[in-house]
């Protein structure tokens, strides 16, 4: 499986060769079915994972309105949805734990008649192991778990994760059992999904020997604190330093694979079991893959797009298709790994990150 996903990522950037130009939503075509009027839809995303004008078009286009609420961890969102208390129609997973969703009869079956959008999507990313034949969820976006740090504080480019555990400053970890718990099992030379309890005690003991710099570890704001000078590395997903980067127009904040390797991800919309307004939130996926309003959703949140329409039509910044941040090489993609449902020993997992968390006051 990895193999085939690591081909397709770099097929789908490579493949793109139109000038890109900043999308404008107010050019999408997109027509909201009749119906819906007066509802309210409810998403369940991370922070900065949507394009500014995004949901305010989508409640002009339906005469809905749009509630967004923010977490920290697809982790967060599972155990939400098997406490069965929070009545929202669109979630954001990873596959990983998309796959548990969906072994768990947590999610509902989409009607993919209601999506025809989905036509957009790169074939290379339908029909994932995670999820056959897309019956639970449609690709949002893929991303890389990774390196920001301040250039001037550090005073080198960071290329190992040797530098990261090193270093004499003030470091961020990311509160992502799967992401640190998979990079120690990288620096040790172990499979990211492995199953063996003693290699996950290694990864532990890595973790927490390697952590006399950290002085934070962050939910979904790694980019926050080092933006505040909190920090001068800070372990995050790549499109939060992309985007910092951005918005200070400065020549600070860097992002980097390290050439041990690192995770990539693909993020995924799904809608839970107990959804209120399911038909409403197929409505809102399909509309999230028009090519206008995809492009500039992620010309926001600045990470891989999945929609080949969007990037066929040149709507995907230039810049960002020639940023080795959000789009890197061929060599960088190859050293990458994804995590998989690791169902049997989840508990094993969690109690080896919670080991070092406690190891680390938290």
């Amino acid at each position: 499986m990895k193999r085939l996903w690591m081909g397709l990522i770099g097929v789908l950037w490579l493949a793109t060769g139109a000038v890109g130009v900043r999308a404008q939503g107010d050019d999408t075509a997109w027509t909201c079915p009749a119906g819906f009027e007066g509802q309210t839809l409810r998403i369940l995303s991370f922070t900065q994972y949507i394009g500014e004008e995004v949901a305010p078009r989508f409640e002009e286009l339906c005469g809905v309105e749009v509630e967004y609420d923010s977490t920290d961890s697809s982790e967060a969102v599972l155990l939400l949805l098997r406490e069965r208390t929070a009545p929202y129609d669109i979630i954001v997973p990873s596959g990983d734990i998309l796959e548990r969703m969906i072994n768990e009869e947590l999610l509902h079956e989409l009607n993919l008649e209601n999506i025809p959008n989905l036509t957009n999507v790169s074939e290379q990313f339908l029909d994932p192991p995670y999820d056959p034949g897309n019956r639970y969820s449609v690709p949002y976006v893929w991303g890389i778990t990774g390196v920001g740090y301040n250039i001037e504080a550090v005073g080198e480019e960071i290329t190992s994760w040797e530098q990261v555990f090193d270093y004499a400053g003030p470091v961020a970890w990311q509160d992502d059992v799967r992401s640190m718990i998979g990079i120690a099992l990288i620096m040790l030379g172990y499979d990211v999904n492995t199953l063996d309890e003693a290699e996950l005690a290694e990864a532990r003991d890595y973790l927490i020997e390697n952590s006399d710099n950290v002085v934070y570890v962050a939910g979904d704001d790694g980019q926050v604190v080092l933006e505040q000078y909190v920090v001068d590395i800070a372990i995050e997903y790549n499109g939060d330093i992309v985007q910092l980067a951005a918005d200070c127009e400065c020549d600070e904040f860097r992002f980097a694979v390290p050439q041990e390797g690192s995770i990539i991800y693909v993020d995924n919309v799904a809608v839970p079991a107990d959804s209120p307004n399911p038909e409403l939130a197929e409505a809102f996926i399909d509309y999230l893959l028009d090519p206008h309003i995809g492009a500039e959703n992620i010309n926001y949140i600045a990470y891989g797009t999945p929609n080949q329409a969007a990037l066929d039509a040149g709507l995907v910044d230039e810049a960002m298709l020639n940023d080795p941040a959000i789009y890197p090489d061929d060599a960088t993609l190859a050293t990458l790994r994804f995590t998989v449902d690791v169902l049997e020993q989840e508990t094993a997992y969690a109690e080896a990150w919670s080991e070092v968390l406690l190891a680390l006051g938290q």
